[in-house]
């Protein structure tokens, strides 16, 4: 498999959770963001972009987007300029079922798809595809975002839409993000039954 680095957005308001610090979070006994950092323990370069805080890793790489806050286009931008691998992954911050294994079949399938795909996206149950739980070609990812000007409060879709891409089946539903306090309790009995 080719060498990856990972790009994982974490500076957003979360609205829906009232403003509350959503990558600190915890289901079991980890936080959401050490969930995601440890399935991606496999990248060469791993870069949380937003404000620093504890976690499980020493070897993540910190830094913040223009203007803080400003969505998840600036988070790329900003996770891009500390990148270096030919292959990045954009994982979201609140996946507390991604594993070691689809992070792996991302990769994989990109490395696959050869000059025929940009990007190798999971595909939820509902089919709705993931973005942020992706593997992006670096060089075409660089290309998209330097036509798109201004990066900040741009939506991601604006970003990796234009890519061509293959899909990857979310066979093991680790899509599942929380975006809401229900969500969260979700994520947090279903963990306790997978105990």
């Amino acid at each position: 498999m080719t060498p990856y680095d990972v790009i994982v957005p974490a500076g957003g308001a979360a609205r829906r959770l009232g403003g509350a610090d959503k990558p600190g979070l915890t289901v079991g006994e980890r936080s959401l963001l050490d969930r995601v950092l440890a399935a991606c323990a496999g990248a060469r370069t791993t870069v949380v972009v937003g404000p620093a805080r504890p976690t499980g890793r020493a070897d993540v790489r910190w830094t913040r987007e223009q203007p803080p806050g400003g969505g998840p286009v600036a988070a790329v931008a900003a996770g891009l300029d500390l990148v270096t691998a030919d292959t990045v992954l954009l994982l979201a911050a609140d996946l507390p079922f991604l594993d070691r294994r689809t992070v792996d079949r991302l990769a994989t399938a990109l490395d696959e798809a050869g000059e025929h795909a940009d990007a190798a996206v999971l595909v939820d149950a509902g089919g709705r595809d993931q973005p942020l739980a992706a593997a992006y070609r670096t060089a075409p990812l660089r290309a998209a975002l330097a036509a798109l000007g201004d990066p900040a409060g741009l939506p991601l879709r604006r970003l990796t839409g234009g890519l061509a891409r293959v899909l990857v089946a979310d066979t093991d539903n680790v899509a599942y993000d929380c975006d809401t306090w229900e969500d969260l309790e979700q994520a947090r009995e279903r963990d306790r039954r997978q105990d």
